[in-house]
């Protein structure tokens, strides 16, 4: 089963990806959202390993606005 959170993960990483741009403010509503429960779930962990890799690769790029 997935969670709640991890839906709304996957949905704003995938926006990310479709943008190629992720806001240091969607960055950290992600991060707030994984955390939120007190447990990172296993779904929610594949997710934020993906997000990070996409911005190490450059494929999304963290801006400030």
């Amino acid at each position: 089963m997935i969670s709640e959170s991890a839906h709304e993960l996957k949905a704003m990483i995938e926006k990310a990806i479709d943008d190629h741009l992720l806001t240091r403010e969607e960055y950290d509503k992600i991060l707030f959202l994984a955390t939120k429960d007190g447990v990172i779930d296993r779904q929610e962990q594949v997710l934020l390993e993906q997000l990070q890799e996409m911005i190490s690769n450059r494929t999304v790029k963290l801006v400030a606005r």
